[in-house]
C-alpha cells in the first residue's frame, strides 16, 4: 500500500502537480531534424474571429474572464492528443528521452501506485498524488508496469512542456496558442461552455467526455467507462471534427501562464509560478466537485519540467 509519507512539492490550484514553485525547466531539448509522424490525422480550423474566455467566470482569479474576441488565421490541427504509437516513432526516430526519464521520476494518481513499491511519498496539500521513481512514458505507473497501462492509442502522458515542443519541432508543427486551443476546442459553435455545448456532464447518464465520477479523490464509479486514460480517438468530435478537447488529458500550449490582476494574493502566487506554461482542457481527473476546469475557458499552469500521469498535447500546423 502506498503511505502517507509527504514531501514539500507544491500542488497548484488543481491537479497538476509541479516539480518546483519557480517553474525552472532542467534543460531545453536540443532541436530535433523534422520529421512527419506516422498515422497523423488533422483537421482544417478556418480563420477568422473566434472566442476566447467566457463572461462567466466558475474559478476566480485563474484569468477565465472575460470573454474576448480575436481574429485567427487558419491552420491545421491534430484531431486528437499525440498518442503512445506516435510518441513511440518519435523517440525510435531521434533516440529522444524525455525529461522524467532522465530526471528519473514523475508523479502518478494514488489509486495507480502498484502496491509492490511499498510506502511512497505523497504531495503535501494534494496527497492523491505520488512521486514515483521510474514512472514515465512508458511505464507509466512505475517500473515495470508498460505492459499493464502502455496502450498504443491512448495519449502519451508523463510528457513536459520541454517533451512536447521537441515532438512538435520534429514534426514541423508547433504547440498551439491559448487562443488557437480555445477556437479549435468550441468547433465552430461560438461562445459555449464545452466543446459539445452546454449541457453539463454528470454522474448518472450523460457522459459526453473522460472525467471523474463519484466523489473525489476516493471513489471513481467510472460510469463513463474509464478509470484512467481513454483512447485518444473517442467519445463524439465537437464540430470541427476534434476529439476528446475536454476531460482525458490536459494538453499543453504554447503560452506562459499569465493572468491580470491587481490582487495582492494572485500575484503572489504568480510569482511563484514564474515561467510556468499554460495547460487547457482537464483530465481524467476532474470533477465538477473539486477541479470544474474541464470547460473550455478554464486554464491552468505547470513548471515547463513538470509531468504526470494526465498531462499531454497535441499539435498545430500553420495552414
Amino acid at each position: 500500500m502506498t503511505g502517507g509519507r509527504q514531501n514539500p512539492f507544491t500542488p497548484q490550484a488543481c491537479c497538476t502537480p509541479s516539480r518546483s514553485s519557480r517553474g525552472q525547466a532542467t534543460g531545453k531539448p536540443d532541436r530535433i531534424a523534422a520529421q512527419s509522424p506516422e498515422d497523423v490525422e488533422t483537421m482544417r480550423v478556418p480563420g477568422e474571429v473566434a472566442f476566447q474566455g467566457t463572461d462567466l467566470p466558475q474559478i476566480h482569479d485563474e484569468g477565465e474572464s472575460p470573454l474576448r474576441r480575436n481574429r485567427l488565421k487558419t491552420f491545421r490541427i491534430c484531431t486528437t492528443t499525440v498518442t503512445n504509437r506516435q510518441f513511440l516513432n518519435f523517440v525510435e526516430t531521434t533516440g529522444f528521452v524525455t525529461e522524467a526519464e532522465r530526471i528519473g521520476w514523475s508523479f502518478v494518481f494514488r489509486s495507480e501506485v502498484p502496491e509492490c513499491l511499498g510506502p511512497t511519498q505523497a504531495v503535501a496539500g494534494a496527497e492523491w498524488w505520488h512521486k514515483i521513481d521510474g514512472a514515465n512514458w512508458k511505464d507509466i505507473n512505475g517500473p515495470d508496469t508498460m505492459g499493464e497501462a502502455w496502450l498504443p492509442n491512448h495519449p502519451v502522458v508523463h510528457v513536459s512542456w520541454n517533451d512536447a515542443a521537441a515532438y512538435a519541432d520534429w514534426a514541423g508543427g508547433r504547440l498551439p496558442t491559448e487562443r488557437e486551443w480555445e477556437h479549435a476546442a468550441r468547433g465552430g459553435c461560438g461562445d459555449v461552455r464545452f466543446p459539445w455545448g452546454d449541457a453539463e456532464p454528470d454522474d448518472i447518464g450523460h457522459f459526453p467526455c473522460n472525467i471523474w465520477q463519484g466523489r473525489f479523490p476516493d471513489h471513481n464509479t467510472c460510469a463513463d467507462g474509464w478509470k484512467t486514460t481513454a483512447p485518444a480517438r473517442s467519445f463524439h468530435p465537437n464540430g470541427f471534427g476534434l476529439y476528446n478537447m475536454s476531460g482525458n488529458v490536459w494538453e499543453w500550449t504554447s503560452d506562459l501562464y499569465r493572468v491580470r490582476s491587481l490582487k495582492k494574493h494572485v500575484r503572489q502566487r504568480l510569482a511563484r509560478m514564474r515561467g510556468f506554461r499554460l495547460l487547457k482542457g482537464g483530465s481524467f481527473l476532474c470533477h465538477r466537485s473539486y477541479c470544474y476546469r474541464y470547460r473550455i475557458a478554464s486554464r491552468v499552469g505547470n513548471s515547463p519540467d513538470g509531468s504526470a500521469t494526465h498531462q499531454g498535447f497535441r499539435i498545430v500546423w500553420d495552414s
